[in-house]
């Protein structure tokens, strides 16, 4: 059954597009209700199989199920695990892409698209589905390519915009940079133990060892948006609302987090990595958060939380404690698609994702319900108790803290952070309104384009978002007390014990966020923060990492592409035109000498057989056809003498047979006179 779980979906999405498909050919336009319950229902049915594993497995919660695919030999053979971790994620993540799916269902319903986007969405979440149950490192790189295709193709959706397909291609190549870390652990632990499988990663020490966490490690800071790479979530904004809930919350962005915290335990010997994973996700929570909280676009600040929210994931799994990362993840997939259906909504509405536009719309009194569902996510986002997000934080602090009381430090501000963009983004988009821009219902989107007319909310995609919320809800039971053993088993590990003044010292950075974002919102200086515009947009561009990546790496790469295509055209070319041009020459020698030599012997040769031809001829003529035609003559003089002798007369013939007689004797008498 554990192959139900990514082939279900996986079918699913070859469902949606052949009905997709037919209905158009039928038609003319998609159904709705028949794309969308399909997707709905294949990842019901993929969350239905999960679940049935998942309390089938309850009893031995710390041990592990492994099936096997025989394809080619003992080796390479493609291998599904159900432990703890798996078994979490792959509840989770049906759970989060069908209301998902419901909403892109609901939103673009009368799209000719829609079938392509459910169908990739679909795919998408089979495709995370054998990415978090790989039990081996070929399983993993196949679903963890299938995850980075399906991204790309998301992102790019609509294709027909040059500028999404550019930034799907920007996306799709930072993420493969990062890529070649899984492959580069994949080979060197093949190389060492002839083996595929994560259990043969405990057997390693040393140099090797060294090398396969460092490339997992590349591998999940690009997939999880760490830093350097964090600047690719930018780029992948360009795909519709739902591709970006779900790429943002379990698939894509997950598979860092998950793959770091699923190979911990057997990476620990490396005693270098752990800090290295927290180095990179401590930077990653507070540059996300120091973006998140200046930029202005709507979804790019969601962009950035999330990054700021997997950096910390990285720094409980660094400090050892996985299951704090965990929760966290779940928390925050529930949250974080929650935020962004409710972005895709307020654009659909108010035509922009512009804060400082949508400050001048005063959707908090024109949507109340949906300024209560995205209140649920700020809030969640801000980590205020008693909401999971509240609960999962502060696992991520006391685990911090357990290993260093600077690095929960550290953890606070960025909780600060996390809770001062979260009000902000409540405040500015559904917050009392200032002076509004005016009636034209078209206003300029954050990136310059002209939004299109607006549109009311369907019931569907508020469906869609509640779902999320109550989820978020739901999870503040973790709260209550009991929880963490139930906790603990579920995610496959131990939560940190608390030293009592980091829950005080989170509420206390929370209320001093809030109140900043309430003053600076009072002050009308909420959006700005009081910088100037240019330093302040700049600055939001991952304070101007990419112009730092563009200078350091993407230049130095066009320009040391462009000195190997002129070595390659000056040189090697060179070389080869060179080589040509001697065989070009070297052909007409040899065509000169073939018909100045080769053409004159064959010619010698041929007049040489015609002279002894015609010799040949006379001599023919002259002397063999003379004396034949001479013995001829004789003999027909001969046979004409002969005929003379036959008169018929008895007497003459008599007289022949004598003389023969005679010539006889005498030949025999000769004979006996020289033998004598």
């Amino acid at each position: 059954m554990l192959w139900l779980l990514p082939l279900v979906p996986l079918a699913g999405a070859a469902l949606v597009a052949a009905a997709g498909f037919l209905r158009e050919r039928s038609a003319g336009g998609p159904d709705a209700i028949l794309v969308g319950g399909i997707g709905v229902l294949s990842l019901a049915g993929t969350l239905a199989i999960a679940g049935v594993l998942a309390v089938s497995a309850v009893p031995g919660a710390q041990g592990s199920t492994s099936v096997a695919w025989p394809w080619w030999g003992p080796i390479f053979t493609p291998r599904l695990t159900f432990d703890a971790l798996s078994r979490m994620m792959a509840v989770l993540v049906p759970a989060i892409a069908a209301p998902v799916v419901l909403y892109a269902a609901a939103s673009m319903r009368r799209d000719k698209a829609l079938p392509r986007l459910v169908a990739l969405l679909v795919a998408f979440t089979g495709a995370m589905q054998l990415l978090v149950l790989a039990g081996d490192m070929l399983t993993l790189i196949v679903g963890w390519e299938l995850v980075g295709a399906c991204s790309w193709a998301l992102i790019a959706f609509e294709w027909h915009d040059a500028w999404r397909v550019r930034d799907a291609r920007t996306a799709f190549l930072t993420t493969r940079a990062g890529d070649l870390g899984l492959y580069l652990a994949a080979a060197a632990l093949f190389s060492a133990t002839g083996s595929l499988g994560f259990d043969a990663i405990g057997t390693l020490h040393g140099a090797t060892l060294s090398v396969v966490g460092a490339g997992i490690l590349l591998a999940a800071a690009a997939k999880s948006a760490q830093l350097p790479f964090s600047p690719w979530l930018f780029a992948a904004m360009a795909g519709p609302t739902s591709a970006s809930a779900l790429l943002h919350s379990a698939t894509m962005v997950a598979a860092g987090a998950y793959l770091l915290a699923r190979l911990q335990p057997v990476l620990a010997p490396a005693s270098w990595l752990g800090p290295a994973i927290i180095a990179v996700g401590m930077a990653t929570s507070l540059a996300g958060g120091a973006v998140a909280a200046l930029h202005s676009d709507l979804k790019k600040v969601l962009a950035a939380s999330t990054s700021a929210q997997y950096g910390l994931m990285f720094v409980a799994i660094g400090a050892g404690f996985t299951a704090a990362a965990s929760v966290h993840l779940v928390a925050h997939a529930a949250f974080k698609a929650l935020l962004f259906l409710c972005a895709g909504v307020v654009f659909n509405v108010a035509g922009t994702l512009d804060l400082q536009s949508l400050r001048a719309r005063s959707l908090g009194s024109s949507f109340p319900l949906l300024a209560v569902l995205f209140a649920v996510g700020t809030l969640a986002l801000a980590a205020l108790p008693p909401l999971g997000g509240a609960y999962s934080k502060e696992q991520v602090l006391t685990a911090a803290a357990k290993r260093s009381i600077w690095l929960g430090a550290g953890v606070i501000v960025a909780g600060f952070l996390s809770a001062f963009y979260a009000a902000r983004l409540q405040l500015l988009a559904f917050g009392s309104p200032g002076r509004t821009s005016g009636s034209n219902p078209e206003i300029p989107q954050s990136d310059g384009k002209v939004s299109g007319p607006r549109r009311a909310i369907s019931v569907m995609e508020l469906a869609g978002i509640a779902v999320l919320a109550a989820l978020s809800l739901l999870l503040g039971i973790l709260w209550l007390p009991g929880s963490r053993p139930l906790v603990e088993s579920i995610a496959g590990g131990g939560l940190a014990s608390g030293a009592g003044w980091e829950l005080p010292a989170s509420l206390a950075s929370i209320v001093a966020a809030v109140a900043a974002s309430w003053c600076l919102f009072s002050r009308r200086a909420l959006l700005s923060l009081g910088l100037p515009e240019r330093a302040r947009e700049d600055a939001a561009d991952w304070l101007g990492l990419p112009i730092v990546a563009r200078r350091l790496v993407v230049d130095p790469v066009i320009a040391l592409a462009s000195s190997l295509a002129a070595l390659d055209d000056h040189v090697v070319d060179a070389g080869i035109r060179g080589a040509a041009r001697m065989a070009a020459l070297a052909s007409r020698s040899l065509g000169w000498w073939g018909e100045r030599g080769m053409d004159g012997v064959v010619e010698f040769l041929v007049r040489g057989a015609t002279g002894i031809a015609s010799v040949s001829r006379r001599v023919d003529d002259a002397r063999v056809d003379a004396a034949v035609e001479g013995v001829a003559k004789e003999i027909g003089r001969v046979g004409a003498g002969s005929r003379r002798l036959q008169t018929g007369l008895a007497h003459q013939y008599y007289v022949i047979l004598a003389a023969g007689v005679l010539a006889v004797v005498a030949i025999a008498a000769a004979g006996i006179v020289l033998t004598s």
